[in-house]
Order: structure tokens, then C-alpha cells, then sequence
């Protein structure tokens, strides 16, 4: 367990991501979603990522009904505020923003103080629980200034006030990150698909400045979407079809790590983690099996042959840590 920042909150290495257990892209049942969440107690997982834009709130219901069968004190569970859930009869499902849901609620960002605590509260409600311990800005690319503004502020009080422990924000982007970094209080933030085999642009910005200022870091998105967990023509990179060099480059890697006999996963989930600023790793999951693998990939050995050769060969920049 690593804890955040000077917070006292602690997590996880690895950490379960609840997107999929909210719909994201196909349906998962209750007891399927049940199930992953507690092959992840199983396997000593003991931090838990969710968000009201899951699967317009299914994720933050289904992960607080799962989590009610373990002890609150040995969890850490983290949602995200910005976009704020309203109720709304739509025609047709929600796949459009990536989530097998009826429409039965619209998002509206919101990175105002008194939406921020909205947005919190309601998510309390969905996931039946009195307290969260870590709660993130969720996007606020096109709202820089009022997340900063208000937005943080907001999160700064409610941390002074012990309604949360940690604060933070979580994009996919490293930019504003830093900026957050190097000019709030916040405890961690969460950087998705910036910081994998593939894509080492938080190693220009981001991680030397939360490196300075004491900032936890966690990794989300390491396999960037799918194409590092199984590169193959269709591949998904960043929610897209991944371009031709990126699945190459992909493949290259692939085959160096079983010529080490190890698994490209295993080294992707093990490169995050190697870090010194990151606390956590992500990986979402949507069943048990998942889970598992997830977990026996965390817990394999990467030969230090292995990233020998993805130095020399230029996959990896000389400076990567392992």
C-alpha cells in the first residue's frame, strides 16, 4: 500500500477500474460485475476507481453494492465530480458516449463549487456509502479556468472540512495536470494512457514536477485502450483504430517480452508501476477472469534481459525506470 501524497490515504499498486463494470461499450450483468469486484478483494486489491459518467451512475451502484460485503476500513474508493448527472427521459442507450445504458440521464459539466458538492453527494447515494476517500476533477479540459477557479477550491474545502481524504484531478491529457501540480495543493492525480510502453510524454512534464512537489501519481489506461493487452490489425489505441506503426511498434514489443518469457501485459502493468512518483496502477476489468489476469500479470516477474533489450533496441528511451 502507497499513500497519497501527505494524505494518509493509502492504495493499492494495482487498482480496480469500474468503467466496465458500468457498460462501457457492452453489457455486464449484475452477478458478473459482482463477481469481478470481489475477485479483486481476492486477489488483495484494495482500491477501487469509479465515476457518475460510468455508465450514468451504474458503476458507482453496482461497486457500492459489491464493496457493502467487505470492511469500509480496508478499501479505498475514489470518484470523480465535473459531470454532473440530471435525470432526462432520452430515447435509445448512451453508446454514443461509450456506454451499453439506457439514456436516462444527460451529463452536464459542472466544475462550480455548489455542483461540485452535488455531484458528490448524489455520488455517496449511488454507491451507498458515508464517505469516499478520494475524489478527482473528472476532465476539465474545455474548463480549465473554472475548474481551477472554483472547482478545486471547492475540493480544497471539502478536504479541510474530512467529508474526503484526498483530492486530485484525472485526465487524459499531461499538461494541465502539471499545471495542477505545480500551482495547487491537490494529493494525486490520475493520468490516463500518458504514461505507457507505448506513449512516455508524462516522463516530460508531469512526473518530474510530482516528483518535486511530493504528488502521487496514478496510471490509468496501461495497455492505451487494448492495443498493449492484445496488439492485432483492429486494434484499439486511445479508443480509436490504432494506427499501422503504433500496432508494429506494439507487436516489436510483444515479441521481445515472450522472447523473455514474459507477456506484454505483464510488462506494460509492471513499466507504470516502476515509478517512483506512481502510487497506483488502474486496469479496468469487467468479470472475474479479468480480474485474475489482471492480477497474475502484476504479479509476474519481468527479467531484467528483458528490459535490456527493449533499451537497446530503442523501444524504450535509456532514462525509462524498471
Amino acid at each position: 500500500m502507497s499513500a497519497l501524497g501527505r494524505s494518509g490515504v493509502e492504495v493499492s499498486t494495482p487498482a480496480f477500474g469500474a468503467a466496465g463494470i458500468g457498460n462501457l461499450y457492452t453489457e455486464v450483468g449484475d452477478e458478473q460485475a459482482y463477481e469481478a469486484v470481489a475477485a479483486a478483494w481476492q486477489r488483495g486489491i484494495r482500491y477501487f476507481d469509479t465515476a457518475p459518467h460510468y455508465g450514468l451512475g451504474l458503476s458507482e451502484r453496482r461497486l457500492g453494492a459489491a464493496l457493502r460485503n467487505f470492511p469500509r476500513a480496508q478499501y479505498t474508493v475514489s470518484t470523480k465530480v465535473g459531470r454532473r448527472l440530471e435525470p432526462a427521459d432520452l430515447p435509445g442507450d448512451d453508446l454514443a458516449n461509450g456506454f451499453a445504458v439506457p439514456a436516462r440521464c444527460r451529463r452536464v459539466w459542472d466544475f462550480s463549487a455548489d455542483g461540485i458538492r452535488r455531484t458528490l453527494e448524489a455520488s455517496l447515494e449511488r454507491l451507498g456509502l458515508d464517505r469516499v476517500d478520494v475524489v478527482y476533477l473528472h476532465d476539465p479540459d474545455d474548463h480549465a479556468e473554472k475548474a481551477f477557479r472554483e472547482g478545486y477550491p471547492a475540493l480544497e474545502k471539502l478536504r479541510d472540512e474530512g467529508v474526503v481524504g484526498a483530492i486530485g484531478a484525472g485526465m487524459n491529457q499531461t499538461a494541465m495536470l502539471t499545471r495542477f501540480v505545480r500551482e495547487t495543493d491537490v494529493d494525486v492525480v490520475l493520468c490516463a494512457g500518458r504514461y505507457t510502453l507505448l506513449d512516455h510524454s508524462a516522463l516530460t512534464d508531469l512526473l518530474p514536477a510530482a516528483g518535486e512537489r511530493g504528488t502521487s501519481v496514478v496510471i490509468g489506461g496501461a495497455f492505451n485502450s487494448g492495443l498493449l493487452a492484445d496488439p492485432r490489425p483492429g486494434a484499439t489505441y486511445d479508443y480509436g483504430v490504432a494506427p499501422r506503426e503504433l500496432l508494429d511498434r506494439a507487436l516489436r514489443l510483444k515479441s521481445v517480452a515472450e522472447r523473455h518469457g514474459t507477456t506484454l501485459r505483464a510488462v506494460a502493468l509492471a513499466f507504470c508501476a516502476a515509478h517512483p512518483a506512481v502510487a497506483s496502477v488502474l486496469v479496468g476489468a469487467r468479470s472475474a477472469a479479468e480480474v485474475h489476469d489482471c492480477a497474475d500479470q502484476f504479479e509476474a516477474t519481468v527479467p531484467d534481459a528483458c528490459w535490456r533489450e527493449l533499451r537497446e533496441t530503442g523501444l524504450l528511451p535509456s532514462e525509462e525506470p524498471s
